[in-house]
């Protein structure tokens, strides 16, 4: 699962998981199979009304747009997501951490015809695999790529975690939480960091400095990872 960094507006560093390639074709096949549904049901619905054939080919042009415009509209008012991307866990986002706009799905949507329909997706699946942050030919002109939304389940998952054996503590106040307490900080920090969302961060760090009544000039992101950290050498060595 290849990794690259974004900068959040608060010049926080927050490390996104690229969705594979396996996942970005389910998805599509997802979304292929839902259009090829949809088109399927309209053209049942249009032979039992028994229309002429010029109402049935003004008719068809008028059905057809939700299914043509499906990859633009869905992405851009679904947050980066069509139906396949959200069954997968996978989201547009841009490469610098911020939410793409209209113009971003457009440019996405209209290169979709060259790298995905003209090449049958041979020339998006070549993009992907040479582009170190999977951007297929339609990501690199808009400024995006494709994340995963999957937790990754590890060690890493647990109240546990690797300090060195030097390791120097800062807040011995960190011993008032209890196991649970801590379990659920290092759950929101960890899926926050994961996720970019800063603001549930500065929460966290809110939090934790009224209950342990300390002053700091740590920013919220280092602040949390070293109550984390001293948590952890204090029980680990008690």
């Amino acid at each position: 699962m290849e990794e690259f960094q974004i900068e959040t507006a608060q010049n926080v560093g927050i490390q996104q998981n690229v969705a594979n390639l396996g996942d970005r074709m389910l998805a599509y096949l997802i979304d292929t199979l839902i259009i090829g549904f949809y088109f399927i049901t309209m053209i049942m619905i249009m032979v039992s009304l028994e229309l002429d054939n010029s109402d049935l080919w003004a008719l068809w042009l008028l059905v057809s747009l939700p299914a043509f415009l499906y990859y633009v509209l869905l992405e851009t008012f679904w947050n980066g997501q069509t139906i396949g991307k959200y069954v997968m866990k996978t989201r547009v986002v841009k490469l610098d951490g911020s939410k793409p706009g209209f113009a971003n799905y457009f440019v996405r949507w209209i290169l979709r015809i060259v790298d995905v329909s003209l090449t049958s997706g041979g020339l998006a699946v070549l993009s992907i695999l040479i582009r170190g942050n999977g951007q297929r030919v339609g990501d690199i002109a808009a400024g995006t790529t494709v994340i995963t939304e999957k937790a990754k389940l590890s060690i890493e998952d647990t109240l546990l975690k690797d300090i060195p054996n030097d390791y120097i503590p800062t807040y011995s106040q960190v011993t008032i939480f209890r196991d649970d307490e801590m379990q659920l900080i290092k759950t929101l920090y960890d899926e926050a960091r994961f996720k970019g969302q800063h603001n549930i961060i500065v929460s966290l760090y809110n939090r934790i400095v009224k209950v342990m009544e300390v002053e700091t000039s740590q920013k919220p992101i280092d602040f949390v990872d070293t109550v984390i950290k001293d948590y952890n050498y204090y029980t680990q060595n008690m």
